[in-house]
């Protein structure tokens, strides 16, 4: 955690389930609102969270349904109901306004809830996301299909890609202990219900970026795996949204583990323009 104590976990109580969130409480601007990937926490953001609110501004990061210490059980685990989550927070905390910055899975959910509430949302961050990614080959989708069927039936398989290949350059001093609770946490009776919500929720939409009016921010790793030209993705999101790019160099699939100090500084430079 960088020397720093994590905020103490709170919770947000919907219909379908409680969600797990915490909250720095003060700093400058509009809070900046973090969502894991899918399958993660919110402590995918122990390296970065630290040096935004050393930067003197409020964070608030969040578990998604299914995941973390948030309800596992859920009826819905697509991107727009993680976006519904999201909103339902601003009012549960009083926020009028905030930056909402997704990782993967959930770059579509922060895009969602930008199009849904343009009045909430100050400003939208992709990090490393599938928000209008180049479309898939026939064989790429049958790729994705068997590779979701094999997550579903083995959580040491995603294990191995977190060690192998979402990392190709350094990795968090905390890598390994990190990964092996995510692997343990794949096995608790019920998630592999969230996991297959998660498997089969699109993260991929096409056209929703056309509704989006706040500023953007695109952050992708250079060495990304999941993308097979991770620039030319970041392009095509930068090009929908008129969003700036910062491209991590070396980076792979979570910059913000990574590379946490490069990826605080493009937040803090996106920050400081919407001020």
């Amino acid at each position: 955690m960088n020397g720093t104590i994590a905020p103490a976990t709170r919770y947000l109580d919907l219909p379908g389930g409680r969600i797990a969130f915490d909250d720095t409480g003060h700093g400058d601007g509009a809070p900046v609102v973090l969502l894991p990937g899918m399958l993660d926490s919110r402590a995918a953001y122990r390296h970065l969270r630290p040096l935004l609110t050393a930067a003197g501004r409020r964070v608030i990061t969040m578990d998604l349904r299914g995941f973390g210490e948030s309800s596992i059980l859920w009826e819905d685990y697509s991107p727009a109901a993680i976006a519904g989550d999201v909103l339902a927070l601003l009012d549960h905390l009083g926020i009028e306004r905030a930056v909402l910055a997704g990782n993967s899975y959930t770059g579509a959910s922060v895009v969602r809830a930008a199009a849904d509430a343009p009045g909430r949302v100050a400003g939208i961050v992709l990090i490393d996301a599938f928000v209008e990614n180049v479309p898939p080959t026939a064989l790429q989708r049958a790729m994705v299909r068997a590779m979701g069927a094999l997550l579903v039936r083995s959580p040491a398989f995603w294990g191995l890609y977190l060690r192998k290949a979402a990392f190709p350059g350094p990795k968090p001093a905390d890598h390994e202990e990190y990964v092996a609770g995510l692997v343990s946490a794949l096995r608790t009776p019920g998630r592999r219900t969230a996991t297959r919500g998660y498997v089969h929720g699109d993260a991929s939409p096409v056209g929703w970026t056309s509704a989006v009016r706040c500023p953007a921010l695109v952050v992708m790793g250079s060495k990304d795996p999941d993308f097979g030209d991770p620039e030319l993705v970041a392009d095509r999101q930068a090009a929908a949204l008129g969003a700036r790019k910062v491209m991590v160099e070396g980076a792979g699939h979570y910059p913000m583990a990574d590379h946490p100090e490069a990826t605080a500084g493009a937040l803090l430079g996106f920050l400081a323009e919407l001020a």
